[in-house]
Formats: C-alpha cells, structure tokens, sequence
C-alpha cells in the first residue's frame, strides 16, 4: 500500500521508522557511553585536582619541613660556628698574652744586656788584674825562696861554724834551721 503524496510504501516508512529508531538507540547508547565517558572523565579529573589538591598540599609541607630541617642546619651550624669562634677567641687571647710576656721578657733581657756586658767587662777586667798580681807575687815568691835557700846554703855554713859556741848561737842556729825549713817548704812553689 502506498500513501498518497509521500512516495513511500507503509512497509518503507516502518522499516525506515525501525531504522531510525535502530540509529536512535544506537546514538542515544553511544550519547550514554559517551556521557558515562563523560562522567567517568569528569569523576577522574575531579579525582586528579583533588590528588593535584593533596599534593600540592604535600608538597607545601615537605617544602616547610625541608625549609625548617635547613633552618635548624642552619642554627645548628652557626652555634657550631660561633662555639668554634669563641674557642679560638680564646687561644688568641692566650697566644696574645703569651706573645706579650714574651715581648716584655725580650725587652727586659735587651736591657739588662748592656748591663751584663758591662760586668763581664768589669770581671774579665779583675781576671786580668788577679793574674797579673798573682804573677807578680809568685815572681816573688821565687826571689823569696831562692833567697831562702841561699839563706839555707849560708845557715848550713853557719850551723857548723857556731854550733859550739854560747846559748846566742844557739839561739841562732835554732833561726838559721827554721830558715832551712822554710827554704825546704819554698821548693814547692819553684
């Protein structure tokens, strides 16, 4: 059967009819697949700026704890650094004062230096004076003891000569022998 005007049996237009349905079902299922796509996209990108959300909020804080932990480096450093610096404050002070005792000890052997020169000039000087008379007196200590033993020589000539005769003799002879032991004890210093 045919309708008038349209060209078209009634058996086209159902089969067309079933077609476009078919073509609607399968849009209106591809339009549900794509808006479940959609939805499944939109929950993913939800879920992604919310993980992005926690992350950037991990983020910040491992950048405050990173920040802190190098601050309390930091601080840790620089009480390490100053405890280090006051300690070495202190050796230089000690190394100064030490340096400085040192200077003044310099200073005080530089002019005592002159004073002890002096004296060592003053002591070689007597040195000299003491050998000198000590040179002269045993130069007469010999004259004495060669003269002693000429003496010697002329009491042993005597002492013979008197050795009989009166208590002045005798008193003689007993000299002239304390003169002989005396030029027997001046041997020694010749």
């Amino acid at each position: 059967m045919r309708t008038a005007g349209l060209g078209k049996t009634f058996e086209q237009w159902r089969h067309e009819i079933r077609e476009e349905k078919a073509n609607t079902d399968r849009w209106e299922r591809k339009f549900r697949e794509a808006q479940a796509r959609n939805e499944d996209l939109e929950k993913s990108l939800s879920e992604s700026r919310n993980e992005r959300g926690e992350l950037r909020a991990r983020v910040a804080e491992l950048e405050k704890s990173l920040h802190q932990y190098r601050n309390r480096n930091i601080v840790m450093e620089l009480r390490e650094s100053l405890s280090k610096i006051e300690e070495m404050k202190g050796k230089i002070e000690e190394l100064e004062a030490s340096l400085q005792n040192c200077e003044m000890r310099i200073q005080f052997f530089e002019a005592n230096e002159d004073r002890w020169k002096e004296h060592l000039h003053h002591v070689q000087d007597q040195v000299l004076n003491r050998d000198y008379l000590m040179g002269e007196a045993i130069t007469q200590i010999r004259e004495v003891a060669d003269y002693l033993q000429v003496l010697a020589v002329q009491v042993d000539t005597l002492s013979v000569k008197y050795e009989l005769e009166s208590d002045r003799r005798q008193e003689l002879t007993l000299l002239l022998r304390k003169i002989k032991t005396l030029s027997v004890r001046a041997k020694f210093y010749l």
